[in-house]
């Protein structure tokens, strides 16, 4: 008896297969992707900040030193009549400074403890990190100068000062919120430029408040009035003991002066932004 094998062929595999959008590389990824992308890391970047606890300490800090300034010049300034609206601006100079320093860490706080490479992994396109950290930056400038602001009305008010005439406070408060919110995005600039939290800020407070001082007393007015923070402060319309008659000549308005403050926040964030497409994640 003689036996024929059977052989039975195998079944022929489709070797194509359809790579999930979310597993492409980057290469492979169209711009509606990326585009399609940007609420979900939106919504991760602002999770991040309302999470931790240092943003919400800078926050209740901003609070404080709204209120605590417009008490102590409620109390100590004697000299001349202050309304509240005419005070509840006065601790954004400092407000702008936290804003930009809290933009500072938005950026190294990641680059430091190595968090940076996850969230590049999870999002390869880095121009959507970094639009997506701007917009977190600016969001959280706003709330920071409103909240100083809102606590610095209500310090004044309870210090015992008049309302006054409010009928330009809206304005006021407007330009005031731009400027934190320009001073957040150029400290989320500067950190992605330095890329270390210690130094960025370091370097970010002595400018501010030693280097920019000295030149203001030594430069000609004409030029000292396009450095960054002095023209941010001039955004708040605060009459200043400082001011002479040349500066007040020479000084530029609310919009020129909006201008060169953003026009430092737009630099710094271009060349962060090139770095971040440069360097490696670590």
């Amino acid at each position: 008896m003689t036996y024929t094998p059977v052989t039975t062929n195998p079944p022929s595999l489709n070797t194509t297969s359809v790579v999930p959008k979310e597993h492409r590389s980057p290469g492979a990824r169209s711009p509606g992707d990326n585009i399609r992308a940007v609420p979900a890391v939106l919504r991760s970047e602002w999770l991040k900040v309302s999470s931790l606890r240092s943003h919400q300490a800078v926050l209740a800090l901003t609070t404080l030193v709204g209120a605590f300034v417009s008490w102590a010049v409620a109390t100590f300034v004697t000299d001349e009549v202050l309304t509240a609206t005419e005070v509840f601006t006065y601790s954004t100079v400092l407000t702008a400074v936290v804003a930009s320093v809290a933009g500072v860490l938005l950026f190294t706080s990641e680059a430091q403890h190595g968090t940076l490479s996850a969230t590049l992994t999870a999002q390869p396109a880095r121009w959507v990190v970094a639009l997506a950290k701007t917009v977190t930056a600016a969001a959280y400038g706003l709330v920071l100068g409103a909240a100083g602001m809102a606590a610095g009305l209500g310090g004044a008010l309870v210090s015992g000062l008049d309302l006054g005439d409010t009928s330009g406070m809206a304005v006021t408060t407007l330009w005031a919120l731009l400027y934190t919110a320009l001073a957040a995005v150029l400290g989320l600039g500067i950190g992605m430029i330095v890329r270390h939290g210690a130094a960025a800020i370091s370097g970010l407070l002595v400018w501010g408040f030693v280097v920019e001082n000295l030149l203001n007393l030594f430069m000609s007015p004409q030029i000292s009035r396009f450095l960054p923070f002095i023209a941010g402060d001039a955004l708040l319309a605060i009459d200043s003991d400082t001011a002479t008659a040349e500066s007040v000549a020479v000084a530029l308005t609310r919009t020129q002066d909006a201008l060169v403050f953003g026009g430092y926040a737009v630099v710094a964030l271009i060349i962060g932004t090139f770095l971040l497409h440069r360097r490696d994640t670590n």
